[in-house]
């Protein structure tokens, strides 16, 4: 397969495949259709030939090209699967082009700092496993390591003092950056401000920017509550001291934070396999000081 894609990625080679599609035809002649010189032509038709996507044969004093169509259906076919992969619903690439559409619109709303203060989110899971159990989720950093980031990201540094007034840290890297070859994809700070175990947690996190300032500061609180088949976790978000600079992290909250509930779901449920762990993914709301909107 390389040495028919490499061979394809040349414009002049790529001509003589379109010629030999229509028919079989000798080197003299695809050198006048091609524009080029017969040595030259000779050498592009030896190429194709060694990577199998054309095949000769000598009548007479000259000799005559045809294409080989398989190697080309069995290129489309593994084009094909390629493009089913990139596009299968749910995938990574429709969380890209979903973060993109939110960055475009939040970009143009970020005129002035304070633009989206009082923006709030809300997320609500029914998870496996009780109170005591999802409150150790929340608050230890081996479990909290397993689910604080989205999709494809990894925790590379992490602080969570659970205790009033104790710190938080937390850095992410890209999942498969296991050298740390590239920056660090993301970093918080903040303070716990309320611990009730089992049922509520409270803290304000700060995602910084390039320069290390604060983009923002987020107050999150997480209610618990028991349920007949685990626990109900309700977690309200809201945003103060927005800067300018802080679009690219507001369009990311919907899709981030919903997905990192999402894997702390899966690793409740990973641990109680009967039970029921619905992720409520359709009631995050998101609301603004003069506008109200839900997304669903």
């Amino acid at each position: 397969m390389d040495a028919l894609l490499a061979a394809l990625a040349d414009p002049a080679r790529w001509r003589l495949v379109n010629l030999l599609a229509e028919r079989p035809r000798p080197v003299g002649v695809l050198a006048r259709l091609a524009e080029a010189r017969q040595p030259q032509t000779t050498k592009h038709l030896q190429t194709l030939e060694r990577a199998g996507v054309v095949t000769s044969r000598r009548s007479g004093q000259r000799r005559v090209y045809a294409l080989r169509p398989d190697p080309l259906r069995e290129l489309a076919a593994a084009l094909s699967r390629l493009a089913d992969t990139a596009d299968r619903a749910g995938g990574p690439r429709e969380t890209f082009d979903r973060y993109g559409v939110s960055l475009q619109a939040e970009r143009l709303a970020a005129e002035e700092a304070g633009w989206a203060d009082g923006r709030s989110f809300r997320f609500v899971r029914s998870l496996a496993g009780g109170p005591e159990l999802v409150w150790r989720h929340l608050t230890e950093t081996s479990l909290l390591a397993r689910w604080w980031t989205p999709e494809d990201l990894r925790v590379s540094e992490l602080v969570f003092d659970a205790r009033p007034g104790g710190r938080i840290v937390l850095e992410y890297r890209d999942a498969e950056d296991a050298g740390d070859s590239d920056p660090v994809a993301g970093r918080g700070e903040g303070v716990v401000e309320d611990v009730r175990p089992g049922e509520r947690l409270s803290y304000r996190l700060s995602p910084l920017l390039p320069d290390g300032g604060p983009a923002f500061t987020a107050h999150v609180t997480l209610g618990l509550r028991p349920t007949s088949t685990g626990t109900d976790l309700d977690v309200q978000y809201q945003i103060i001291d927005s800067t300018v600079p802080s679009a690219d992290f507001v369009a990311g909250i919907e899709i981030g934070f919903g997905q990192s509930l999402d894997k702390l779901a899966a690793n409740l449920a990973a641990q109680h396999p009967g039970a029921s762990n619905t992720p409520n993914t359709d009631v995050t709301d998101v609301t603004h000081d003069n506008d109200t909107r839900s997304t669903k």
